[in-house]
């Protein structure tokens, strides 16, 4: 697999990499399977179909400065900052379990080789001794894959809490009282830094490299303009 490099590290808001990924589905996928990993200030992502009402606490997030963002894969609200790790895996394939399965398998096996009780589930998260430690989700375009995710290694719980607003049916399934009984993070499991933690998942599942060039990166903020537009963010134009 090839680990997917930008040529400079100017610091990104998230919807450049979600644009960075859909263009590398529609532009530079053309072999190998593709991988990148990425961090970004504090920002909440939800899904799809999503209303963002009803996901995001956007009086919090307003009042710390916290992003947010839709992406055009579908799956729950997530937060992310720095102290968190994204991933992203593109691939050509139309096969979305066999995709989806393919990425899982890597991640958890990933993480075993560290001597964790990595283990998945039905609902594509990742989890550590029963807690879940990755979300992930799947968006397709017509022979491409992309599966994208979290990697919980030592984020702000008190910005995850309560940026989110998930309905409090999804706690009672889990049979807690609160998200934060039902999740953990990677640096209660491992000794490693979150930059060894990357360097780690890198060496791990890459073996070669591609460098963006000035002009894919033009090309990428030009696809990000989508994603900005508010009509997208707030769900009153069409995915």
């Amino acid at each position: 697999m090839i680990y997917v490099s930008l040529p400079s590290t100017l610091r990104r808001r998230l919807s450049f990499y979600l644009a960075m990924e859909e263009y590398l589905a529609r532009e530079r996928n053309d072999g190998d399977d593709l991988f990148f990993a990425w961090q970004v200030e504090p920002t909440v992502i939800f899904g799809r179909n999503q209303v963002i009402e009803n996901e995001v606490n956007l009086d919090y997030c307003q009042r710390h400065g916290i992003q947010f963002y839709r992406r055009k894969s579908g799956g729950g609200c997530v937060y992310a900052d720095r102290s968190n790790v994204m991933m992203s895996y593109i691939t050509r394939s139309d096969e979305v379990i066999k995709t989806f399965t393919r990425y899982m398998n890597m991640v958890t096996t990933m993480l075993r080789d560290l001597g964790l009780e990595a283990t998945s589930t039905e609902n594509n998260d990742v989890l550590i001794g029963g807690r879940k430690v990755s979300g992930n989700a799947f968006y397709h375009i017509p022979g491409h894959s992309i599966v994208h995710g979290t990697m919980l290694f030592d984020t702000d719980m008190q910005h995850m809490l309560s940026a989110i607003t998930p309905p409090q049916t999804k706690l009672d399934k889990h049979g807690v009282e609160s998200v934060r009984q039902r999740i953990t993070l990677l640096r209660e499991h491992t000794d490693l830094s979150i930059d060894a933690f990357c360097t780690y998942t890198r060496s791990r599942l890459c073996n070669r490299e591609l460098l963006l060039t000035s002009l894919d990166v033009e090309a990428i903020e030009s696809l990000e303009r989508e994603y900005l537009e508010p009509s997208f963010i707030y769900g009153t134009k069409s995915t």
